[in-house]
């Protein structure tokens, strides 16, 4: 099994962020971009990745109370991963992404898992930001 982590901080509220993150249909604005979700029947969701030209049989679960995402593949447990947002000083956050690879045939290497989070990340604070500033104006 391989793990990765990758944490940031976004000058957000905890609630706004875990709210752009957790917006199924919006996924793909911030996740890596050769991912693409479908959302099925939730938790169900099936996702294409481009590096393999494969549609994967995965769950998606968001637990508000929490502020915790949580995904997997549903049938060969290849890989799991989860984002948590925590509350910090001054109305920021930090928000944390966890990916566990199971199956060496599913983790792309240390460097690209380590660049797509960043990546990922940065597109959500981004995201984020678009977000609060539409509803500010």
């Amino acid at each position: 099994m391989t793990e990765y982590e990758r944490s940031r901080t976004m000058p957000a509220q905890p609630e706004h962020v875990f709210d752009q993150a957790a917006q199924v249909d919006q996924l793909e604005t911030w996740l890596p971009e050769a991912l693409h979700v479908d959302a099925g029947e939730l938790p169900a969701v099936t996702v294409h990745e481009d590096r393999t030209d494969e549609d994967t049989s995965a769950l998606f679960r968001a637990r508000p109370d929490q502020m915790r995402l949580e995904w997997g593949t549903r049938d060969q447990g290849s890989y799991t991963g989860w984002l948590q947002v925590a509350g910090i000083d001054s109305g920021a956050s930090e928000v944390t992404v966890h990916l566990s690879f199971f199956d060496d045939s599913h983790d792309p290497g240390e460097g690209a898992v380590r660049d797509a989070l960043d990546t990922s990340l940065q597109r959500l604070e981004e995201q984020v930001r678009l977000r609060m500033d539409n509803a500010a104006g």
